[in-house]
């Protein structure tokens, strides 16, 4: 874990205050809140952990314990034990750039770092990216933004998008 300590001198006429300020990756942040131990767990096994530590910027929608608790029984285990995949759908969760709640108002979807669509629907009742109510927008790394997600996202079959297009009407 990296924590980056910078030194500020402030200076008021002859007044001088050192003051710290602690720096932390979107990693830290997970790292040091319970919530998220099945995402550390899991971004680790899938050697992501420098990835997500490096300057980035990234925007990063975070299933916490509880939405990884929704899955099927033994999709964790499955998933530790094939790390591609576990990848895979790790980095579906993730996009390049950082995109707080009000930059993605109007926005319909982002592409991941999976190369995968994640559509998003931002409105006065809520904010959601595919199947995922984001339950804490917002939270500030040094390198990038996380967004707190209920559920974990799934990437939508290569058919999904063609026929939901097909139904749309005046298409």
């Amino acid at each position: 874990m990296a924590w980056f300590k910078i030194k500020t001198i402030v200076n008021y006429a002859n007044y001088a205050q050192t003051q710290e300020i602690t720096m932390t990756t979107i990693v830290d942040i997970a790292v040091n809140n319970e919530g998220f131990s099945t995402l550390v767990t899991a971004v680790s096994a899938a050697s992501l952990v420098e990835a997500l530590q490096s300057p980035g910027p990234f925007t990063v929608f975070a299933p916490n314990d509880a939405a990884f608790a929704k899955l099927p029984p033994g999709t964790i285990t499955t998933l530790v034990q094939n790390i591609p995949q576990l990848a895979r759908i790790l980095t579906y969760h993730v996009v390049a750039g950082k995109y707080k709640k009000e930059d993605l108002i109007g926005v319909k979807s982002l592409i991941s770092l999976e190369g995968s669509q994640i559509d998003l629907d931002i409105s006065e009742e809520g904010f959601e990216a595919n199947n995922a109510t984001v339950i804490a927008a917002d939270i500030e790394a040094d390198n990038g933004v996380i967004h707190v997600i209920d559920t974990v996202m799934l990437m939508r079959p290569h058919w999904f998008y063609p026929i939901m297009e097909s139904g749309k009407v005046g298409v």
